[in-house]
């Protein structure tokens, strides 16, 4: 599995993130899932394709909702970042794999047939527009008017996460809300203002955002994650400013190492008053971008004069 399936993965994982997405999606914000009644379900399964060959399709994550040990629900999400036009089939093999599979359970102690249980796949949508191709099954394919009447539609429940309304955004209770809160303000607002709620899961939240929105700010150092652990938490606002400071330093010595490599007059505080003018304007992208490429550090430079 690469980096960026682990990144998608890792945040949704906990059963206090799953679940808050499940119940503010379905249930309107109730809290219908517990957290402890969450276990984690295989996310593999296979398939025979017409070269007789045998496939492996893999969820992005899948949990079963249980009371005490029994299964109510299996519950399963899939990422998306861009829009995909045959989701409904994708999806549909999905669960259709997890429904055959209930087939193969053995039967109980006392040979009673164990309940069968059904299943929910939330598809969450993290791309700027409106998610405009299909989520059913007959808009994928052309039916005949003559099997209109057999045919066996299938529904498939997308959520745009950047369409979400302030209201719904403040029913999520665990770090979700840090990420749906950044879709919908950067659709909205096309800038990303940190709120003060403290993430439980810091770095897998960071790596949600880094991965998802492509954005290279959301990352910390190791020095840095390990105070954040300590600390038990920070606020978006913490993480933020952090990240500033640490590109304002990263810039400071790489400034002072052309003009040593170089022979270009770079001081010091030419550098801190360029990154810090940056920081005022919003311009992260420019920041990142000057760590990295020493003619366009200089072009900032010259453009400050």
């Amino acid at each position: 599995m690469g980096e960026k399936d682990i990144a998608e993965k890792s945040l949704e994982a906990y059963n206090d993130v799953f679940s808050d997405i499940v119940n503010v999606l379905l249930f309107d914000g109730r809290s219908v899932v517990k957290e402890g009644d969450l276990t984690d379900a295989p996310v593999p399964s296979q398939y025979k394709a017409d070269s007789g060959k045998l496939h492996e399709q893999v969820r992005d994550v899948a949990k079963y909702w249980m009371n005490d040990r029994v299964r109510l629900c299996l519950y399963g999400l899939e990422n998306q970042t861009a829009i995909d036009t045959d989701i409904p089939l994708r999806v549909m093999g999905y669960d259709g794999a997890a429904y055959r599979s209930q087939l193969l359970d053995k039967p109980s102690k006392d040979g009673e047939r164990n309940p069968r249980y059904p299943v929910v796949t939330l598809v969450l949508y993290f791309g700027m527009g409106r998610w405009n191709r299909p989520k059913r099954l007959s808009e994928c394919v052309e039916i005949p008017k003559e099997l209109e009447k057999w045919f066996s539609d299938y529904k498939v429940n997308v959520f745009e996460m950047a369409w979400l309304s302030p209201e719904t955004v403040a029913k999520f209770k665990s770090d979700f809300r840090v990420v749906a809160d950044y879709f919908v303000q950067l659709r909205t607002n096309k800038d990303y203002k940190p709120g003060k709620e403290v993430m439980r899961h810091v770095h897998e939240t960071l790596q949600l955002l880094s991965v998802l929105a492509n954005d290279k700010r959301f990352g910390l150092d190791m020095d840095a994650m390990t105070e954040v652990r300590e600390k038990g938490g920070a606020t978006m606002c913490e993480v933020l400013d952090r990240i500033e400071q640490r590109g304002i330093s990263i810039g400071e010595q790489r400034g002072i190492s052309i003009g040593k490599r170089e022979g270009i007059s770079i001081g010091q505080n030419r550098v801190v008053e360029l990154f810090s003018r940056l920081k005022e304007q919003g311009r992260m992208d420019d920041i990142s971008r000057a760590l990295s490429d020493r003619e366009y550090l200089e072009e900032l430079l010259d453009d400050m004069e």
